[in-house]
C-alpha cells in the first residue's frame, strides 16, 4: 500500500495574549484603557524618535512540535491523547482549514473532514440545498451528488426536515447530516474528530458502522477520540500525542495501554499542578477524591457502599450558575457513569470563589475493578475548567445485593437493583 498522508517535521504555532494583570482577572475596560495608554505612549515615541517597545503580553505557544508519520491507504487510524495535545490542530491542517508554521503535509486524494458542529455549514440554507454544497466543496459534481442524495437524506435520518433552514437544526441533526454527507460522498480519506459525541449512543454506533464500511472499501479514516473501545474496534493503527508531540504510533491495542498508563501516572501529579486541561482556566478544579459517610477521604472503595465524591474548587472571577460535573470510565475508557450537579432539584449555591461541593452516591453501583474519573466545571454555558484521568481508583468486591454473594467472573461493570419473580403465563405475550 502507497501513502496517502506522509507528514514531515510539522509543526504549529499560535501566538496567544495573556488576561490577567498582577493575578487578578482583567475586565474589557481595562483591555480598552491600556490599549488607548498604549497607542498614546506609541505615538509619544514615535514623535520624540524614540525606539517603540512592545509590551510582553503575548506568548508563543507550539500546539505542535517536530511531527512526523506516514499513514497509507485503506488503513484506519486513531489518534488519542489528552485535552491540548494537538489532536484537533493535527486534524485542522490535515484538512487545509488552517497552515502549518513549520514542515509540511503530503496528502493524495480528496479529504472529507468533520470536526465541529456545522463545519461547513450555510446556516441560512436548507438541509438539501448544504448536501449540494458540501458536495461541491468536496469537488463532487451534481450528477455524483444526485447518486448519493437518497443514501445520504436516510443515513442522517433528517427527511422530514430537509427543506428546512439547517439553523434550526438541533445539534444531534447537524451532526448526522454532516457526517452522512462526509461519509458517502466517497472522498479518499475521511476525517472524524470528537464530535460524534454529540449524537445518541445508536447513532454513534451507526456512524462507527459506516467508518468501518469506509475502511473496508480501500479508503482511509483517521479518527480522533477519547473513547477506546471505539478506537480499538474501528482502528489497526493508533497514534498517542502528547503535548504536542508524537509519543508513539503502533498497533492499537498497545498504544492503548500506554496511553491509559500515562494517564494512572499523572493522576498521581497533584491536581492543581497539572498543566493538561481544558477551558477557559478562570476557575479549576484544585482536588478530587471519595470520602466516606465520616467525609474522610476512603483507602479502601467497595462496591455497594455510601460515599461521597468531594471536588475542590478555585476561581479568579465571581461564579455566577456554576455546573459540576463527573463521568467514571472503566480502564479500557468506556464511560459507566455521568453525575452533573445541574440535573439536582436544588442548584449549587455557590458565595465563595474557593470552596467544595459534594456529591453523595447512596450505593456505588460499580463492581470490582480499576476506574478513572474526567471531571469539569462549566458556569453560564462556557467550560472553566476539564480534566481527563482527574482520579483514579480501585473498587473491591462488596455486598451490593444483600445476599452475601459477590459478581463471578465480572469486573468494571455497572451494577443496579434486581427484584425476580415468577411471571403468569397469561401474562406472557405470545408471538405466532
Amino acid at each position: 500500500m502507497s501513502d496517502i498522508i506522509r507528514v514531515e517535521n510539522l509543526g504549529k504555532k499560535y501566538i496567544i495574549g495573556h488576561q490577567t494583570e498582577n493575578g487578578r482577572y482583567v475586565a474589557l475596560r481595562d483591555v480598552l484603557m491600556r490599549n488607548a495608554k498604549n497607542l498614546w505612549n506609541k505615538t509619544k515615541d514615535l514623535v520624540s524618535g524614540k525606539p517603540i517597545i512592545q509590551g510582553d503580553t503575548t506568548e508563543e505557544v507550539w500546539a505542535l512540535k517536530d511531527v512526523n508519520f506516514e499513514i497509507k491507504r485503506g488503513e484506519a487510524v486513531g489518534v488519542i491523547g489528552r485535552n491540548g495535545a494537538g489532536k484537533s490542530t493535527l486534524l485542522k491542517i490535515l484538512s487545509r482549514i488552517t497552515e502549518p508554521t513549520t514542515g509540511r503535509v503530503t496528502i493524495k486524494g480528496r479529504v472529507a473532514s468533520l470536526l465541529e458542529v456545522g463545519t461547513g455549514f450555510h446556516p441560512e440554507l436548507t438541509g438539501r440545498e448544504n448536501i449540494y454544497l458540501n458536495g461541491t466543496i468536496l469537488g463532487m459534481s451534481r450528477v455524483e451528488i444526485k447518486r448519493k442524495f437518497d443514501e445520504i437524506v436516510a443515513f442522517a435520518e433528517v427527511d422530514k426536515y430537509l427543506d428546512t433552514p439547517v439553523k434550526m437544526y438541533s445539534s444531534g441533526m447537524y451532526v448526522r447530516l454532516a457526517f452522512a454527507v462526509a461519509a458517502h460522498l466517497e472522498p479518499e480519506i475521511l476525517v472524524v474528530d470528537e464530535v460524534l459525541a454529540v449524537g445518541d449512543a445508536e447513532f454513534q454506533k451507526k456512524c462507527l458502522g459506516k467508518m468501518d464500511d469506509v475502511a473496508h472499501q480501500g479508503r482511509t479514516v483517521l479518527f480522533v477520540s477519547h473513547n477506546m473501545g471505539a478506537i480499538d474496534v474501528l482502528c489497526e493503527k493508533t497514534i498517542f500525542f502528547d503535548q504536542g508531540k508524537v509519543i508513539d504510533f503502533d498497533q492499537t491495542q498497545e498504544i492503548i495501554s500506554s496511553y491509559l498508563s500515562s494517564i494512572q501516572r499523572d493522576s498521581k501529579v497533584a491536581l492543581i499542578s497539572r498543566k493538561d486541561r481544558g477551558g477557559t482556566g478562570v476557575a479549576i478544579i484544585s482536588d478530587v477524591h471519595i470520602a466516606g459517610v465520616d467525609g474522610s477521604p476512603l483507602k479502601q472503595v467497595i462496591s455497594g457502599q455510601k460515599c461521597s465524591i468531594i471536588m475542590e474548587y478555585e476561581s479568579r472571577i465571581k461564579l455566577i450558575n456554576p455546573t459540576f460535573k463527573f463521568t467514571i470510565y472503566n480502564s479500557f475508557g468506556q464511560p459507566l457513569l455521568h453525575f452533573d450537579s445541574s440535573l439536582c432539584d436544588k442548584p449549587l449555591q455557590i458565595t465563595n470563589n474557593k470552596g467544595c461541593v459534594g456529591c453523595s452516591i447512596k450505593k456505588l453501583p460499580l463492581a470490582k475493578g480499576s476506574y478513572r474519573m474526567n471531571v469539569s466545571i462549566e458556569d453560564s454555558g462556557q467550560l472553566l475548567d476539564h480534566l481527563i484521568g482527574a482520579y483514579t481508583f480501585n473498587v473491591v468486591d462488596g455486598n451490593f445485593y444483600g445476599t452475601g454473594r459477590n459478581i463471578v467472573g465480572l469486573k468494571e461493570i455497572c451494577l443496579t437493583d434486581q427484584d425476580w419473580s415468577l411471571v403468569e403465563n397469561d401474562k406472557l405475550t405470545r408471538k405466532g
